[in-house]
């Protein structure tokens, strides 16, 4: 049912967990947060835009009733890269899945701010809107998996349980190299459709071959265009304009967040990693535990990618986390 309203050496699967008791319950650290701008703001004041999504329904009326799981993808992605994953969910767990499309992606709609504190708020927004029976438990990979974790410190009291997919709580808006990879897709497809205005979309490929040569890669990066009729000039299906200048000025590699300020220890966190990706290296571990203090984390080997990577173990953990949790709960 459809509605519419991105090196380390192999290790074995790494469970690493933290009691919430030794952090204990949430609570503001400091004051004065005024510092970290509108980033914990829930009043309000933040636009919002409704979120288009598709609807995997559980295989029961009673899995209706069970914490719904929302899945949300990451930069350059859309509410289909995890439809597959999503039917595997709603069946195994008997519950329904929903497949976000965050504001500028996918059919959602375009708006010039592009930063976690409005991506969150997007999704809060559905989940209130929505009227779950009972509290969801989120998905997110990479910026997905980022607004998932800013959701829950600005609005501690919504979410189940989090899952992260290859991202971490952690500003590199100031590592070297962080957003080069992604402006070089940003800048070719902007040559590809608005200067040279291609109407065939092997030369867009060939135009985004020269600054990637993973096919995979490119051909993920293709869904985002409109490749119309014979001889129609490509457009793109998402702003461009707006996802090059957040990238360019760290919004999407950022962390707007303080651990001294806001934790979340209402649930637990899962993060799922790729053994041969940089996002979660075991030096970050300590920072997770600041925000996240009832968390683990599952190694998988693949790269960033890890949903499309190795869906079956995928699927794999986040049953098994989710069925262990709940009767824990």
């Amino acid at each position: 049912m459809s509605r519419v309203a991105f090196l380390r050496p192999f290790r074995a699967p790494l469970v690493r967990k933290h009691p919430v008791a030794s952090f204990g319950p949430f609570r503001n650290f400091s004051s004065d947060p005024s510092y970290l701008g509108d980033a914990l703001s829930t009043d309000g004041s933040i636009e919002t835009v409704p979120l288009a999504y598709d609807t995997h329904l559980a295989d029961s009326e009673a899995g209706s009733k069970k914490s719904p799981i929302l899945i949300l993808h990451g930069l350059f992605g859309s509410k289909t890269n995890s439809r597959t994953v999503a039917k595997e969910l709603a069946s195994k767990l008997d519950r329904n899945v929903f497949c976000l499309d965050l504001r500028n992606f996918g059919q959602s709609p375009h708006n010039q701010r592009l930063d976690y504190p409005a991506l969150s708020a997007d999704v809060e927004r559905f989940i209130i809107e929505s009227d779950f029976a009972q509290k969801p438990i989120l998905i997110g990979h990479s910026m997905g998996a980022k607004t998932i974790m800013a959701l829950a410190l600005r609005q501690p009291d919504l979410p189940k349980m989090l899952i992260p997919v290859d991202n971490a709580p952690v500003d590199l808006s100031s590592s070297s190299g962080s957003n080069s990879g992604f402006i070089k897709y940003v800048n070719q497809l902007r040559l590809s459709l608005e200067k040279y205005k291609y109407t065939n979309i092997k030369d867009v490929d060939a135009q985004l071959a020269k600054v990637e040569p993973s096919l995979p890669v490119r051909q993920f990066l293709l869904t985002n265009l409109n490749r119309g009729k014979k001889n129609d000039v490509i457009t793109s299906k998402i702003p461009l304009d707006i996802v090059g200048e957040a990238i360019v000025k760290g919004k999407i590699s950022s962390w707007p967040f303080d651990s001294n300020v806001s934790r979340w220890s209402q649930g637990p966190v899962m993060f799922i990693r790729g053994t041969e990706s940089n996002y979660v290296p075991d030096e970050i571990i300590p920072e997770i535990g600041k925000y996240f203090p009832d968390f683990e984390i599952r190694d998988v080997k693949s790269g960033h990618w890890v949903i499309s990577e190795k869906p079956k173990e995928f699927v794999d953990l986040v049953v098994e986390f989710v069925e262990r949790k709940e009767d824990e709960l």
